[in-house]
């Protein structure tokens, strides 16, 4: 075979290949990339029962259902730049000028003061938590997160070679943190701390002296502090939404937020990093964040430069009732879920979702959390996802999201599942 005047056989005999058989094994990166939900959801027996609609209270999408919708004039503000077509090309990977003022505008405040240079795009909060988690941590650290906690945050952690130490959230104190234990895990390798509030999967929100609490221990330590505030001001009834770095000047804090919970839009993905660092402790933590916001070049343009019209002005009315709907969901499911003999509902303060002990002891054909997920789903086509996603076994995550008329059917019919295998 000759190409260009060039023997290519020729070639290859003076330079033989050291592989004589074909072996292209997966990437190590590949093997420690597991998604603990679906290593779970995957292994279950996931029929439903087809005489009956299926009910999934198990995807955090407000979407889902039809019900939750953003405002006309943030679909307005993406159409208007689509027809400007000034927003189709390549720009800047910690995200446009644009929006990365717009974020300042709204988000800076004299407590937690913020420049353009301290915000980062990306594709989602997932990406931002991708980002931020491996501009702090290297292969052999360890990173301390939330047990129960969103499984994202061990998928992204493994994957990368990064110890995953859990600390308990406690659910008798409305899942506040054992802070005990949490100081139990932290050695020389800690690379930092991720905090989740409010929380999926629990739905808390804490105090502003439990937050100062966790402050007081990152200080100590010295150690820096992700905060995922995905949903952000997602609270109920008396309770307040406290945005962390708002309480410290000292603790350098990456937070962690986007569009996708409060504005309803988590197919958008636009995410965002905000470094708060008073005392320019994270100067090389900056270079880390610009280095790998350039492995995907940011988020999507067209939505970046619809950001300042969505983020400022879109009507305080929609966020109100948005947590007003939120709120009454909320209450109609721990309402009728407490009415059910052998559950425990942890009330919710905020995002949307509940978790939901169960007294297995009370069942009398169900070993688990996994295994009455299983059953409720082939029984009752009610889907719900089995603590065990979030490492915490023996609850169930309900996502409350739904219209209340599904929701109300869906729990009578747990209620029906329930006096079947109750003993």
């Amino acid at each position: 075979m000759t190409l260009n005047n060039i023997d290519i056989n020729e070639i290859i005999k003076t330079n033989s290949p050291s592989r004589t058989k074909w072996f292209v094994p997966g990437s190590i990166v590949s093997k420690r990339t597991i998604n603990p939900i679906r290593e779970v959801v995957c292994n279950m027996k996931t029929s439903p029962n087809p005489d009956k609609e299926q009910i999934s209270l198990a995807l955090g999408d407000p979407t889902a259902f039809g019900n939750f919708k953003i405002p006309e004039s943030c679909n307005e503000a993406v159409i208007k730049q689509l027809k400007s077509y000034k927003a189709n090309g390549y720009i800047n990977a910690v995200g446009c000028d644009e929006a990365r003022l717009a974020l300042v505008q709204k988000f800076s405040t004299k407590e937690a003061p913020l420049a353009t240079k301290d915000v980062f795009l990306a594709s989602g909060a997932s990406d931002a938590l991708n980002i931020a988690i491996g501009a702090l941590c290297d292969e052999g650290q360890n990173i301390l997160l939330p047990r129960p906690g969103f499984s994202l945050y061990t998928t992204l952690s493994k994957s990368k070679g990064i110890e995953c130490r859990y600390y308990d959230l406690l659910p008798n104190r409305n899942w506040e943190i054992d802070l005990k234990q949490l100081i139990s895990l932290i050695d020389d390798k800690t690379a930092c701390i991720l905090i989740n509030n409010p929380s999926n999967p629990c739905g808390s929100n804490f105090s502003s002296q439990h937050l100062e609490s966790i402050l007081a221990v990152a200080e100590a330590y010295k150690l820096v502090i992700i905060t995922d505030e995905i949903y952000e001001d997602m609270v109920f009834g008396d309770t307040k939404f406290y945005p962390l770095a708002s309480l410290t000047k000292v603790v350098p804090i990456l937070k962690i937020s986007g569009l996708a919970k409060r504005f309803l839009v988590p197919g958008w993905r636009v995410g965002w990093i905000f470094v708060y660092d008073q005392n320019e402790i994270l100067s090389e933590i900056r270079k880390s964040l610009f280095s790998l916001s350039n492995m995907i070049l940011g988020a999507n343009s067209l939505l970046q430069y619809s950001l300042p019209d969505i983020i400022l002005n879109t009507p305080e009315e929609f966020f109100q009732e948005t947590n007003k709907k939120l709120e009454f969901n909320a209450k109609l499911s721990v309402e009728a879920l407490s009415s059910i003999p052998g559950l425990h509902v942890i009330i919710p303060q905020g995002a949307m979702y509940v978790m939901v002990g169960i007294n297995i002891d009370e069942l009398k054909d169900i070993k688990n959390d996994v295994e009455f997920s299983e059953k409720l789903l082939q029984e009752e086509s009610v889907m719900v996802l089995p603590g065990e996603c979030f490492h915490y076994p023996n609850y169930v995550r309900i996502v409350f999201t739904s219209p209340p008329e599904k929701l109300r059917e869906a729990y009578d019919r747990i209620k029906e599942f329930f006096v079947r295998h109750h003993v």
